[in-house]
């Protein structure tokens, strides 16, 4: 029955005073009969005096589980998520640069008030003057009258009248521009306000998508499971696959570039560390193997912690192996800690055969390589027949960080927080001791600290000519695996900015390959700076002193160029040029310098000597050319071997270049066994 035959039916029924019963049919939630209805209504067969909804629906548990289930949901690709939680950080981008520009507005108002308080000043100190000339004259006035002198000349009184009028009149403009100050300060305060809400509920929409993006980890242990199973059955081995904390959730891109490589550990950990029952029955263990994998948050991570109960790494044939590529020297002891980051080097491995199960002959660097791009850690830890145990770093989402914006020459970079022990501060004048191989070190909470700088890490020059007298150094939180005391490491930092909110971007395949860079991030002013990974940096440093400690071994022609250490100076405009060449020279035993363009260059020149140059051709502020004939008109470095290597093949370019006096001439991309060839005999003819 429609509401109005019902409404009509009970109005009847009360006029009529007689006793009636309204009959219908229940309909459940798909439109289907009721069947727990006989037909008649669930209650008394009063009379019913009047209309009352609440006697015909009542919502009870059942009711609103059922409007719960009912409740719209909107199919929405992972794409357009993705897409949105993008432009939600790029508004935070927007918000930021709005924050900067009010910041300047204020600063401005307060240069406006002081202004405004100087004008002030200065009208109250010419009224004081007027007024005490006036009086003067009024004095001479009285004089003149008793003497029997004339009154005021009329222009003499115009002129003061006039300056008291000009007075009163640059007063009451004062008072106009403090009014105007007060409304453009309330207007700036307002939009203070109002940008602090936007950025709430900013924030809360990020939140909000990156809470939908976020999956658990859970939907991947089906797939991890069969992972093992299958790898186990094939290689004769019993081993049990447990989780721990698999309801933790992440973001979904994420959880889907790690399967990948957690699938690799969990492989290599079945080969290579999971024992056959007869070895680990012999060695007193069960004859099943375990693998643990641990999951837990960490302030804005997620640690995966994968372990095992296998025989551990093969640390001797790690040092064997790295010895005999030239990664270190024969005679130089590390520790095994030291010894198992050898494995995360590209095409590292100590297998004797490739399979087609443990990575075909592709080391651990695809793993750390793929935690590094998430912008996350491996960490390693091993002991000789008790196991291995890896730890996984990884944010929870990809979109927003905390980072700590810091300075090292003139450039600036960002270091998430999660890899800051702490910050602390020293006098400038202690630097040079602390820096020192032999050095003291940095005393702070009853610990010593390796001291670095954070300019030698990534290759830029420090900061010179400022009057702080203190410094700033940033403990880092090393991996586990960099070993007992090195893992106390102090970064010095020319300069502090403070904490940021940051929006991670990626930089592609060929930056990310760079040691030591995670990632890119816009900050307010436009400016783009690169996300650094400070451990890896470290270790970077600390692999390269040991190759180039290796290097003599490797020839005699690199023995040569050791004892030798000629100075190279590399000037490129591309820092993937500069870091790629850098490496190759320092892994033959040369030392390097880098300019970032030729500006750069011309004024490094002024104090270094370097034994070659290799100089590319377009760069910004100085092009190659320009710096050549630099180089040939400068008395103290005229006779300096030049190499250019640019894409510029053309021959009016190579003639230009050879009217200058360029020695070589070289076409990206090069050959690396061709760029040393021609910097030996550039340096020999040189010498000669």
């Amino acid at each position: 029955a429609s509401f109005e035959e019902l409404q009509a039916l009970a109005d009847s029924e009360s006029a009529s005073g007689t006793e009636s019963t309204v009959t219908t049919a229940f309909v459940a939630a798909d439109g289907s009969a009721d069947p727990t209805s006989d037909g008649a209504l669930p209650f008394d067969d009063a009379p019913i005096a009047s209309w009352d909804p609440a006697l015909f629906w009542r919502p009870d548990d059942g009711d609103a589980g059922l409007l719960q289930q009912r409740r719209e949901t909107a199919r929405v690709p992972v794409d357009a998520l993705d897409k949105m939680l993008n432009e939600a950080g790029e508004i935070s981008i927007y918000r930021s640069r709005l924050e900067e520009h009010n910041s300047g507005i204020e600063a401005q108002l307060d240069d406006l008030s002081q202004a405004i308080a100087r004008v002030r000043d200065q009208l109250r100190q010419l009224d004081i003057e007027t007024e005490a000339q006036i009086t003067a004259r009024g004095l001479n006035q009285m004089e003149s009258e008793r003497d029997g002198g004339g009154e005021f000349d009329p222009l003499e009184m115009d002129r003061y009248t006039r300056m008291q009028e000009l007075s009163r009149t640059l007063s009451e403009s004062v008072s106009d521009l403090s009014a105007v100050h007060a409304s453009l300060d309330q207007l700036a305060s307002e939009a203070t306000t109002i940008l602090l809400q936007q950025g709430r509920i900013n924030t809360e929409v990020q939140q909000g998508l990156m809470r939908t993006l976020m999956v658990p980890f859970s939907r991947q242990i089906a797939r991890l499971q069969r992972v093992v199973q299958q790898t186990s059955q094939e290689n004769g081995k019993r081993v049990e696959l447990v989780f721990d904390g698999a309801e933790a959730e992440l973001d979904r891109n994420v959880l889907e570039r790690m399967t990948a490589p957690l699938e690799h550990l969990l492989r290599n950990a079945v080969i290579h560390g999971i024992e056959t029952p007869l070895q680990r029955e012999s060695a007193g263990k069960a004859a099943a193997g375990r693998i643990a994998v641990s999951l837990w948050r960490e302030g804005t991570q997620l640690l995966i912690e994968l372990s095992d109960d296998g025989g551990g790494l093969d640390l001797r044939a790690i040092r064997e192996t790295a010895v005999r590529r030239g990664l270190m020297p024969e005679d130089v002891e590390i520790g095994d800690d030291e010894a198992a980051q050898y494995i995360f080097m590209p095409g590292f491995s100590t297998a004797r055969e490739l399979t087609q199960d443990a990575g075909r002959g592709v080391g651990m660097d695809v793993v750390a390589s793929e935690v590094k791009q998430l912008g996350g850690t491996l960490e390693l830890a091993s002991e000789w027949g008790r196991g291995a145990r890896f730890t996984v770093r990884l944010p929870l989402t990809l979109a927003i960080s905390q980072s700590l914006l810091v300075g090292a020459g003139h450039e600036s970079y960002a270091i998430p927080l999660p890899s800051i022990m702490g910050i602390t501060r020293f006098a400038r004048d202690q630097l040079d001791a602390l820096l020192a191989d032999d050095g003291p070190g940095l005393e702070y909470g009853g610990q010593n600290y390796r001291l670095m700088h954070l300019a030698d890490l990534v290759g830029v020059p420090r900061e010179s000519g400022s009057d702080q007298k203190t410094l700033h150094a940033i403990l880092v939180r090393m991996p586990e695996s960099f070993g007992g005391e090195q893992r106390r490491v102090a970064v010095v930092v020319d300069t502090l900015v403070g904490s940021r909110e940051i929006v991670s971007k990626a930089v592609g395949p060929q930056i990310s390959a760079i040691p030591g860079i995670s990632g890119a991030t816009i900050l307010a002013d436009g400016r783009v700076v690169l996300i650094l990974d400070v451990p890896a940096l470290v270790q970077d440093h600390a692999r390269r002193i040991l190759r180039m400690q290796a290097a003599p071994q490797v020839s005699g022609a690199a023995q040569t160029h050791e004892a030798k250490r000629e100075l190279i100076m590399v000037v490129d405009d591309s820092i993937t040029i500069r870091r790629v060449t850098e490496r190759l020279l320092l892994k033959h035993g040369y030392d390097v310098i880098t300019a970032k363009d030729g500006l750069d260059a011309m004024a490094q020149l002024q104090t270094e000597r370097p034994q070659a140059i290799l100089l590319d051709i377009e760069m910004p502020r100085a092009n190659g050319f320009e710096v050549a004939t630099f180089v040939r008109n400068t008395a103290m470095i005229a006779r300096t071997p030049i190499i250019m290597i640019t894409s510029r093949s053309g021959e009016k370019h190579r003639e230009h270049a050879a009217a200058i006096g360029v020695e070589r001439y070289l076409i990206k991309p090069f050959q690396e066994d061709q760029l040393l060839e021609q910097l030996r005999e550039v340096i020999a003819g040189a010498t000669a």
